[in-house]
């Protein structure tokens, strides 16, 4: 599988701006620049990018492993803060509420560390991640 995403961006660093576009077109020419990446602008940036990313991989591969266990999943919802400190990502770390029947706190908490070492997008990641698990 290959997916690929498109950034056009036009001006200065500071005075310019950009367009995003992703493959699926769930982004289309969707609005980036300096102010919506290090102020208060509209649009999106980078790092949020990555944050949904890493938010919504995570949660694919939690799910994938409470599946393979046999338990069965109400729901589970995953926020991710990404910081990012004199223009590096150091850290990622993933907020978790799940709704899982019959799970015990200890098997779940595995499964989120095993989830939060595996995902594609933590292997990618050259970052400090870490985790917050509620059962609810």
């Amino acid at each position: 599988m290959k997916r690929n995403a498109t950034a056009v961006w036009n001006g200065s660093l500071k005075e310019g701006a950009g367009k995003l576009t992703t493959q699926t077109t769930t982004l289309k020419d969707t609005q980036y620049s300096f102010k919506s990446r290090f102020e208060e602008g509209v649009g999106t940036n980078p790092e949020e990018l990555i944050a949904a990313a890493h938010a919504g991989c995570f949660t694919m591969q939690l799910s994938a492993y409470i599946s393979e266990e046999g338990f069965e999943i109400e729901s589970i919802e995953t926020k991710c803060d990404i910081d990012f400190v004199d223009g590096t990502i150091i850290t990622s770390h993933l907020t978790v509420a799940a709704k899982v029947k019959e799970i015990t706190e200890d098997a779940f908490q595995q499964l989120v560390t095993k989830a939060e070492k595996n995902c594609p997008v933590s292997k990618v990641l050259n970052a400090a991640i870490s985790s917050t698990a509620t059962l609810v």
